[in-house]
């Protein structure tokens, strides 16, 4: 991997990332069969957004590298290559955990520096993945944002941020939180083969209901909507439907987008799986990464039109301080080789 014989001072390479004291052990373990995880002691954990981004924050923070949800679209992969590993398997099964990120946070966010700018986390990678539930990473660096009144904001697919509930609400009390699901799709059949290792939809809208449940808003970024797979007018309207129904305050639509290494192992995916689809899929993204600005827009539209339907609304920014959904748009992290990353 890329932190083996490679640091700061070896001529002619490219930035080391974790430098050749970083990695502590590397363990495969039996109750995580077929997932590795590599320990790590991470040399910063804030991280700049690049300014050619979207987005409309500038700071992140990862704990981990790699995901076990394994969503087949993840735009995350092609991170993995950073690391001299594959966008597929490996991106799915080789978890890098930066063991010391509630401790480095905690001190640069007194470094002088810091000016107590909003930090997103779900942005690359998810926090509340598999791994969190071995590492407990999370609750150090929600306290670390809480005793400095920072705000920060959560993007998960996972349910263990319900294990964080009363952090999060005593953050609130004190700074601006947002939180936010993605779902979307409720089609279960759709869910076993293209994010196999995420909680099924029904769970994801069970965290939603339970953050309602104790006055906790939360958004649902309903991401990412599949071309010719979970886009007819039917499968919007239940996604929504049953949005509406879990209790999120807003819901904002991404149609996927194929970046490199994502684009890859969705192809091959899709070949698998639903080989009558490849051929519409070429025509579709033959012009890049992003769908058709034609497409966006009519499934944009439409799942507004719904949303108003169930007497939900799109995310709005700017809201009122205190735990809210947050803005929502294509998301960026500029980790390690600054290159601009879409959300989900």
């Amino acid at each position: 991997m890329r932190w083996n014989h490679l640091s700061d001072d070896t001529p002619g390479a490219a930035p080391a990332l974790f430098g050749t004291d970083a990695v502590t052990r590397t363990i495969d373990t039996p109750e995580f069969r077929g997932i590795t995880f590599h320990e790590v002691r991470a040399r910063s954990i804030i991280n700049r957004v690049p300014g050619t981004s979207r987005m409309p924050f500038v700071w992140t923070v990862n704990p981990y590298r790699g995901c076990s949800h394994a969503c087949v679209y993840c735009f995350a992969r092609n991170t993995h290559t950073y690391l001299d590993l594959d966008t597929g398997a490996d991106f799915d099964s080789q978890i890098v955990v930066k063991v010391n990120a509630p401790q480095l946070l905690r001190h640069e966010l007194a470094g002088r520096r810091w000016r107590g700018e909003h930090i997103a986390m779900g942005t690359n990678v998810d926090p509340y993945q598999r791994a969190e539930g071995r590492y407990r990473l999370m609750p150090g660096i929600i306290e670390a944002l809480l005793d400095r009144a920072n705000p920060f904001s959560i993007l998960t697919k996972g349910t263990l941020i319900l294990r964080d509930l009363e952090l999060l609400r005593r953050a609130a009390d004190v700074t601006d939180v947002g939180i936010s699901v993605s779902v979307g799709f409720t089609d279960r059949e759709l869910w076993r083969t293209v994010e196999p290792g995420t909680p099924a939809p029904e769970r994801r809208l069970g965290v939603i209901r339970a953050l309602a449940d104790v006055g906790i808003p939360c958004s649902v970024l309903m991401a990412p909507i599949l071309p010719y797979l979970s886009d007819s007018p039917a499968q919007l309207r239940e996604t929504v439907r049953a949005v509406a129904a879990a209790g999120a305050v807003s819901v904002t639509p991404l149609t996927l987008h194929l970046r490199p290494g994502a684009r890859e192992w969705y192809m091959a995916w899709l070949a698998r799986h639903r080989s009558d689809l490849v051929r519409r899929y070429e025509v579709m993204y033959a012009g890049g990464a992003y769908a058709p600005k034609w497409y966006q827009r009519r499934v944009t539209r439409q799942v507004h039109e719904l949303a108003a339907e169930y007497g939900i609304g799109p995310a709005r920014r700017g809201a009122p301080r205190g735990l809210r959904a947050p803005g929502s748009a294509p998301g960026a992290d500029g980790e390690a080789a600054g290159t601009q990353l879409t959300l989900l």
